[in-house]
């Protein structure tokens, strides 16, 4: 297993298995790729495609995934030990992060449709111009989320956690929809 820190690593569709501490990912396409055992710490994806991916037991310790597609990444394989992440202007339709603790996680601009948030720990996470259609919240914890300015999710509060969470006027119909309702 390699160690590397502090690289740019460009264009690439396969890496060598190993630890990555402090280095950039810029431009590479590891689809469908096994990450398997894997160690990202500190580390930033731009403008990578990492769409199912294989992370069974990858270390994502504090990663930024910036304008990535992410999609179809089952995160719950992924080792849960100082798992943190933030991502912004990506694409993460389609992924797991069942029972993750994501504590003050940023979603900034993304799209999260069919995202399964299920037993999540999303306690003040940010969900800045997301996308959330059809997202899945059930038994999670939003307290102090942030959906000010998020749309399309829909969130049963008797079936969630939503002490302090923050929803603008507009964006409070994500929390009533399913009771049939009209608002006007």
């Amino acid at each position: 297993m390699i160690y590397l820190e502090d690289k740019i690593i460009k264009h690439k569709t396969t890496l060598e298995k190993g630890e990555y501490y402090e280095c950039t990912f810029e431009n590479c396409d590891f689809t469908q790729v096994n990450f398997s055992d894997f160690i990202f710490i500190e580390c930033s994806f731009n403008a990578c495609n990492l769409s199912n991916i294989k992370p069974f037991n990858t270390a994502f310790k504090t990663v930024d995934f910036i304008d990535c597609k992410l999609i179809g990444i089952d995160f719950t394989l992924s080792n849960s030990f100082l798992f943190k992440v933030s991502f912004e202007n990506s694409t993460l339709n389609f992924c797991s992060f069942y029972q993750l603790n994501l504590k003050n996680t940023t979603f900034e601009n993304c799209a999260l449709e069919a995202v399964d948030f299920t037993e999540c720990d999303l306690s003040q996470a940010a969900f800045n111009h997301s996308n959330l259609k059809n997202a899945i919240f059930e038994q999670t914890i939003l307290d102090k989320a942030d959906f000010r300015t998020a749309k399309d999710f829909a969130i049963q509060p008797e079936n969630n956690q939503l002490k302090n969470a923050i929803f603008s006027r507009e964006s409070i119909i994500g929390l009533v929809q399913h009771y049939n309702i009209q608002i006007e």
